[in-house]
Formats: structure tokens, sequence, C-alpha cells
């Protein structure tokens, strides 16, 4: 694809924004020991124009980005050629091991999971599961250094 093509199909911030809020799911390579990519899917949240996530502390990809904090995201979404549309981050993993961080990301990825606007909507059951799983696990801040994005449904 010609440069002005790549331009076309591109995403502005907003449209960015936008497909982030969107979505659910972003994928996530990191590198594992053997310099082979381990890619896994995760549920996240928007933070100050972040993707944040959190996950186990114990689990291989946070063994991965402790020893090299280097990651690639994606968000993606569209069936059909002409309908993708995707954010692809170049960047560095923060691992966030402060409790009220972890505490405040796991509950907005919660209550993002179930479709309500803060866990408060999940009362007492949804506040007591994320303080029990926030004591086994971490948040991850990406810090994007490259962002690429593409909509194909501008191709049409």
């Amino acid at each position: 694809m010609s440069t002005s093509g790549r331009d076309r199909v591109r995403l502005g911030e907003d449209e960015v924004a936008a497909l982030l809020a969107e979505n659910l799911k972003v994928q996530v390579a990191a590198n594992g020991h053997d310099g082979l990519p381990h890619l896994t899917t995760l549920f996240y949240v928007v933070r100050d124009g972040r993707i944040a996530f959190w996950t186990y502390g114990r689990s291989q990809k946070i063994r991965n980005l402790e020893r090299d904090p280097r990651l690639s995201a994606l968000v993606e979404d569209g069936t059909d050629y002409f309908e993708l549309r995707g954010v692809s981050i170049r960047g560095r993993a923060e691992i966030v091991r402060d409790r009220a961080t972890i505490l405040e990301i796991g509950s907005a990825v919660v209550a993002r999971m179930a479709g309500v606007d803060s866990l408060e909507a999940l009362g007492d059951l949804g506040r007591e599961t994320v303080e029990k799983q926030a004591t086994k696990r971490v948040g991850v801040i990406v810090h994007p250094e490259k962002v690429a994005s593409w909509d194909h449904r501008k191709m049409t």
C-alpha cells in the first residue's frame, strides 16, 4: 500500500480512543526467555490514555516483562477485510505492585467485563472478589512508543 493509502486508512486520535473504548480484549506479546514472542489475550481498560490490565503476578507474561519490559499490544475488530480496524502499540510495560493501583485497575477491568459503569454496581460480591484477586495480581500499564492504526472501512 502506498504512503497515501496508509494515510487514508490511519485512525485519528479520537478514532483510536473510540476503538479502544468499544473493545474489551487486547493481545499482548512479550519476549519469552528464548527470544520468541509470548502472546496472550487480556481484558483491559484505558487509564490516562494508556491501556492497563491486571494479571497474576507469577504468570509467564509478568516473568517475561520483568526480564524485558518491551511489548507489543493489539486491539482489533472486524470480520470482513473491508471491516478490519485496529491499533497496534509497541512500547514498554510498567508493572504496578502498589495495592491501591492494582485495586483500581482490577475494579475497572471487572466492571468493564460485566458491562457496568463501576464495581459498585456489582455490590459486595464484586468488591470482595476483586479484593481477593488483588492479593495475587499485579497491574500493567502500557507506555506506547510507536502506534500504528488502520480502518479498512475507509477504503470503500
